[in-house]
This record gives structure tokens, sequence and C-alpha cells, in this order.
């Protein structure tokens, strides 16, 4: 996990020479010990400049400080944002084009700038976003060890992967778990006779392996290939072809192309690790979809994540007869 010492280094690195300068500024004199949760950097045109921590929002005044109240609150301004995504597009918008019209450009530290502005439409799609109003630039966070509680009910006897489904409400921390679990399979563990595996993740959203120009900014071990910014169901396939991976990695399926992909793969003899919204398995099972992959048996193992000990917290793991193995008190 990032540390006081990182993050403030992350900070400086990645973060401040991409904001403008007033914004930058008023970022310098807030205490380090307070961003040390820092999530989101949050800029709205005319609206006020805010941070969200620890799930919650506070609007920053001129003085650095961190307020829910109106008084001297710091509003940003036309030119903050017109000067904040020059510094994030280098100036070039036409070469992120493929990812403004997706709503988002990945960073160096693979922090993540969402965007909002009017659409661009051509033939019913959008082509990009222009006149940009919005920006929420999302602090990318690593929890290395995150998996250690859950590789164990993971496996057979013989050290093998189960195909395993990860649910959680949204932020409850299945992207995280989902990262560092593909980190330790594909490094490989001694002590847990865990062979290191080859694997294809696909990272749709850029999310998991936080790519920026190609390279991987988080840690996903050292045999896995990526393809990034790639639907899922295109991703899987193409890796299915061309890197003959053990397993196969992705974020929250949820379409009926994706089931198709995953059925391809496992039919194939690979191993699925995928992540998808969920509170409990009543609701899942109300969702066509999830339905269609709980009612054919797809996983073998279903983990559950939740808030009960904070965020990212093991709630409970199901076998693929819904059996309950473990209940994480």
């Amino acid at each position: 996990m990032l540390n006081e010492k990182s993050v403030t280094n992350e900070l400086k690195l990645n973060i401040f020479p991409l904001i403008s300068v007033s914004l930058r500024n008023i970022m310098q004199k807030i205490p380090e010990h307070k961003l040390l949760d820092l999530e989101e950097i949050r800029l709205r045109m005319m609206k006020p400049f805010m941070l969200v921590k620890g799930n919650m929002d506070y609007m920053v005044t001129i003085k650095g400080e961190l307020t829910n109240q109106l008084t001297d609150v710091y509003f940003v301004t036309k030119d903050d944002i017109e000067k904040t995504f020059q510094l994030i597009s280098k100036g070039s918008v036409y070469a992120l084009e493929e990812e403004i019209k997706n709503g988002y450009i990945t960073i160096p530290g693979g922090h993540r700038v969402g965007l909002a502005g009017k659409a661009v439409l051509h033939e019913g799609q959008i082509k990009t976003l222009k006149h940009i109003c919005s920006l929420n630039i999302r602090i990318a966070r690593e929890v290395i060890g995150a998996a250690d509680n859950l590789i164990d009910y993971l496996t057979d006897e013989r050290k093998a992967i189960y195909n395993t489904l990860i649910l959680s409400p949204p932020k409850a921390g299945k992207t995280t778990l989902l990262r560092d679990l593909i980190r330790q399979l594909s490094n490989g563990d001694a002590k847990r006779n865990i062979k290191g595996y080859k694997i294809g993740l696909v990272d749709e959203r850029s999310e998991i392996a936080c790519c920026y120009e190609g390279k991987p900014q988080n840690n996903v071990g050292i045999r896995t290939d990526v393809i990034d910014g790639c639907p899922k169901a295109v991703g899987i396939v193409m890796l299915l072809r061309s890197m003959s991976p053990d397993i196969i990695a992705t974020d929250e399926v949820g379409r009926h192309e994706d089931v198709l992909a995953l059925q391809e793969a496992i039919n194939a003899g690979i191993t699925i690790i995928a992540t998808a919204h969920g509170n409990n398995l009543e609701e899942i099972m109300r969702r066509p979809i999830m339905h269609e992959l709980l009612e054919n048996r797809m996983f073998k193992r279903y983990v559950f994540l939740g808030f009960s000990s904070g965020v990212g917290s093991l709630e409970k793991i199901f076998d693929e007869d819904f059996n309950l193995i473990k209940h994480f008190s």
C-alpha cells in the first residue's frame, strides 16, 4: 500500500505537474498527513475545488484547508480546467482520442483522469468529448498482500487454481484484490508450493494494470501479459489464441458476450479469474447474465467482499454448489 512517503512522492512526481499552477499551489499547502488516504481530486468548472478521502468529500480553501463550509473555498475556474486538461493531454488531444472517447485518460503512475463534457457523436457512437467541464483525478493504489488470506481457498490438492468469481458492491476492493491475486499467481509462491502461472489479463478499463504507454504501472507479476483498453469478450479470445495462458483474468463481467468468451476459454482448459458487482447470491441470481454464469457452474469458487472490517474485507467464500466454505468474521 502507498505509505506516507510514497503518497507524497507520487503527488509531487505524477500529479502536481499535471494540474494548473493555482491548484498546485493550494495542494502544496495541505499538510502531507491529510493526503495519506486521498482517493480523488475533483475539478468542476465554477464549483468548489474538492478532495475525496476515506469515502468522504471535502472542499478546499485558498489556504489549503479541508472543510465542509463554503467560507473561503477555492472555486475551480475555466482556466484551471483548460490548463489541467492541456497538461494531462500534453497538448495533443488527437493522440488521446481513443481514451478520451471512453471518458478517461491514464497518466504516469497508473492514475486515471475521468472526463465530463459535451459528447461528439458519429453514427450514434461517441467520437470524442469537447468543452471539458469536469475532471476527476483518481489516485491509483496497490495493496501488496491483499490476497494473502484468499489463495489457499482457491487451490485444489494439486495446487491447481479454481475458476473463481470475486463479487462485491462498488468500491469494496474487488479490483485491488484481483490485482494482487494476479501478481501472486504470476510470480508463484514457493512457500505454498504454487508455481508461477502464465496469466493473460484483459484490462478493459485500465484499472488493474493501469498501463501507461503500454507499460503496466502496477505490479501484476512477471508472467502476466496485458491487453489494455480492449473489450473483455474480444480480449479473452485474443489471449486464448495468441498467448497460451494458464489463467485469464478480467474485471467486471456482465455482458452476454463476456459469458460466451469465458465459456470458450474454460472449454479450452483455461482457468478464469474474474470479478462482478454483487452483494449476495440471491441478488446475483436475479440478474439474467449472472444467473447464466451461476446456473452453468462455470466457477468453482465465489468470493464475496464487503466493508465489515474496512474496504476490501473478505466476507464469505462459496463452492460451485453454493455451499459456504468460509465465513470470515
